[in-house]
């Protein structure tokens, strides 16, 4: 008994110690906290962010010291359960907008260094009621059916046939990363299409894209370097990142060390999927590419180039593009809707910026510019119609109401 309450103090102790607690804090960057648990402005970790799913809105609940709002009261053992097995204090059912299915593979270690973090900060009275999904949505024992049928509890085990270096970007990518979370297709019922994975999917209004190593329409045909900086500063030669991605960047990539980021980009890179079938280019003559190649001559060139060669770091290159070439346009369209803004970091502060010409170009002429972007300089792609670009923009305009 001796031996045993000797052992744990110290354990009590390790889980105190600076080193553990700086380790929480590089984790819990890594496993980007802040995007679900700190609102715009407000107090670290005290949540109130929504986050929108298809079946409905759930927010981030207040996970600081607070003994009665945060999670102060829990034990290790609570805390741990939430992230490997989705269940709460009281044993409450999560819902996998808390990527729990992502985190199960996380080290007992890592998710105990995080919670050691986590004691250090301001403890927030804020209480939130996270569960705000319709009924019968909202009945959380629900998820005992949905994890029975979608969730594979367990920590990831490294393979012996890879490098260290590999393992452990396989590690940031699929447990504390959670980047298929938003990379990976959904089923109808909310869980991963792993038959897709991190091949891309719809995501709040955009398309998250495929980061496998395709090298169409994914990252196969960055380099390692290009991967790392998009991961550091949001600039790559085909994209700037926009959207949720920004988020991701400020708060998480851009503070991660580069050695991580190297092995992220390593593991994506290794990620080749099977070969299809190429498009073939519309043709040059097809009515809709020559209206198409006039509204990008009068509206895009200048800052894109007639060449689609765009200019490093402030506007992304369009020829052969992952994001232009991809199956689904849905972000191609709301960019050219909407404008977008890049994403401002301490080692790329430009934070580019689009404008919109939705109040400019109708929707023909939408449909028109991108099915010509798609399909020139080396890009082939499905043409875009009217009716994709009206349906989007009926959308935009419901999400803003």
């Amino acid at each position: 008994m001796a031996a045993l309450l000797v052992t744990r103090a110290a354990v009590a102790a390790d889980l105190q110690s600076f080193e553990t607690v700086a380790r929480g804090q590089y984790l819990a960057v890594v496993a980007d906290c802040a995007a679900c648990h700190t609102k715009p402005g407000g107090k670290p970790f005290a949540g109130g962010v929504a986050l929108k799913t298809p079946f409905g809105t759930l927010v981030g609940p207040n996970i600081t010291p607070d003994p009665d709002a945060g999670i102060g009261a829990w034990t290790d053992d609570q805390f741990v359960a939430a992230l490997h097995d989705g269940r709460g204090r009281g044993g409450i059912r999560l819902f996998p907008a808390m990527p729990y299915p992502a985190y199960t593979k996380m080290t007992r270690e890592d998710a105990l260094a995080i919670r050691a973090y986590l004691q250090t900060i301001a403890p927030e009275p804020d209480k939130i009621e996270a569960n705000r999904l319709p009924f019968p949505l909202s009945i959380r024992f629900n998820m005992a059916v949905w994890n029975a049928l979608n969730f594979n509890p367990g920590r990831i085990e490294p393979d012996s046939s890879k490098s260290a270096e590999w393992n452990r970007g396989r590690y940031l990518v699929d447990a504390l990363g959670h980047c298929g979370t938003c990379h990976t297709p959904k089923t109808l019922l909310g869980a991963d299409n792993v038959s897709a994975y991190l091949q891309g999917g719809p995501l709040q209004g955009w398309f998250a894209p495929n980061i496998t190593a395709d090298s169409r329409k994914g990252v196969g045909g960055w380099s390692i370097d290009e991967i790392v900086r998009y991961l550091k500063t949001g600039v790559s030669p085909d994209s700037i990142a926009t959207g949720d991605m920004t988020e991701e960047i400020v708060h998480s990539s851009s503070k991660m060390t580069d050695s991580d980021l190297k092995t992220i980009a390593v593991y994506l890179k290794s990620l080749v999927t099977p070969k299809e079938s190429v498009p073939v280019s519309l043709a040059a003559s097809d009515p809709r590419m020559v209206a198409g190649q006039a509204i990008y001559k009068d509206n895009c060139a200048a800052c894109h180039t007639d060449a689609g060669t765009g200019t490093p770091g402030l506007f992304a290159r369009l020829a052969r593009s992952n994001t232009v070439q991809s199956d689904d346009p849905t972000t191609l369209i709301r960019v050219v809707l909407m404008g977008s803004q890049g994403v401002s970091t301490a080692d790329a502060p430009t934070s580019p910026a689009m404008p919109s010409f939705g109040w400019r170009l109708n929707d023909a002429q939408v449909a028109s510019v991108l099915t010509y972007i798609r399909n020139t300089w080396g890009n082939a792609a499905a043409l875009i119609s009217t009716d994709q670009v009206n349906a989007i923009k009926a959308k935009l305009a419901s999400s803003s109401n």
